[in-house]
């Protein structure tokens, strides 16, 4: 799947924009603040109706405007889709696929797939557990369907759980009811607890050698999940822990406190390992994203590599965009020295400056 071009209409500091992306390598560059990750951000919520940056619908369209919209033209095995996007300040999205509204956004997911990796990915590794729990849910989104659907059930639930745990001060015989969300909160649960389990089975099959060879073969790496609460036990712990969860007004078991642990060897790179090493794992854990979306998908995602570049050394740097390969990817950078200095080929090149987009090499 390519990503063939994209429009966009009051979509943040773009009135209206079409670019055209190659299948290769295209490369958009400028100063900071010109919109050049909007372009990255548009591409990602097309593809999985949320921006990597958690923002709302409201928050993405034009300040000045109630709508904004993003149109899409991908393309596979010679075939073409047209996607439509319909973002509202105050109302949820519209999304049409070739002209047929969807009712569920989830049917959208999967059509294309995409990995984003950003400055912030790097300090996945060695920040708090939330940031390691988006990454986890943010790719299965993508690839499973099932896991979607029980996770956003389970964090509805989470939510309802934690409303009723504080309206028990004004009406404490609403513990009766605690029990009937417990059941739910498990069965969810349950089934988000195991399909994790699998992916970071699965995520460990490919990170060993991609994570051996940028090290030079200095290091090993193996990802453990660390589940909150076992899948067997999850009810029980619910019950358990009711009391301490009425005072604290929140609920205190669940996946939705679960952690993922790398470690080389017996270190606990998130704890002990060094800048470098962190660095290097996150990487790592990016390109084995890559290869699993390949794996499970039988298509090669789009990769978004936003100002990342300039974040690694000249090795980790060099790495990752020869590890690119037959990808199509989409680079926002400040400067193209690197590129010409490492002749990297770039197949399309644009400059972004405040909100303009100007291509450098027409073909």
């Amino acid at each position: 799947m390519v990503i063939k071009s994209l429009e966009l209409a009051d979509y943040r500091n773009y009135n209206s924009l079409t670019i055209q992306f190659d299948r290769g390598t295209t490369i958009l560059y400028g100063d900071n603040a010109q919109g050049k990750t909007n372009i990255l951000e548009a591409i990602f919520v097309m593809a999985t109706t949320k921006s990597h940056k958690g923002s709302k619908d409201k928050e993405i369209v034009n300040f000045d405007k109630e709508e904004g919209h993003i149109r899409a033209y991908l393309e596979k095995d010679g075939v073409e889709t047209k996607i439509d996007m319909h973002l509202r300040k105050n109302k949820s999205k519209g999304i049409a696929i070739d002209g047929q509204k969807i009712k569920k956004a989830a049917d959208l997911l999967g059509l294309c797939n995409v990995v984003f990796f950003s400055p912030e990915d790097l300090g996945i590794i060695k920040n708090g557990p939330a940031e390691r729990r988006r990454f986890v849910d943010m790719e299965l989104c993508q690839l499973d369907s099932f896991y979607l659907y029980n996770l956003n059930h389970y964090n509805k639930i989470v939510n309802q759980r934690n409303k009723l745990l504080k309206d028990m001060y004004a009406n404490p015989a609403l513990k009766e009811t605690l029990g009937i969300w417990d059941m739910q909160l498990a069965s969810f649960g349950s089934k988000i607890i195991e399909r994790r389990g699998l992916f970071i089975e699965q995520l460990n099959e490919i990170i060993y050698d991609i994570h051996r060879k940028l090290s030079g073969g200095k290091e090993e790496i193996k990802i453990c999940y660390e589940p909150d609460v076992c899948m067997e036990e999850f009810e029980k712990k619910l019950r358990d822990n009711q009391d301490r969860d009425i005072r604290a007004k929140m609920t205190s078991v669940g996946p939705h406190r679960d952690d993922f642990v790398f470690m080389s060897g017996d270190l606990d790179i998130r704890k002990f390992g060094s800048q470098g090493q962190q660095r290097t794992a996150a990487l790592s854990l990016k390109l084995s994203e890559i290869e699993l979306v390949k794996k499970i998908t039988k298509d090669t995602p789009v990769l978004l590599l936003d100002d990342v570049l300039s974040e690694l050394d000249s090795n980790r740097r060099n790495f990752l965009l020869t590890s690119i390969g037959e990808i199509q990817t989409i680079i926002t950078c400040t400067g193209l020295e690197e590129f010409v200095n490492n002749r990297f080929e770039m197949n399309r090149v644009y400059k972004v400056c405040e909100g303009t987009v100007t291509c450098m090499n027409e073909k």
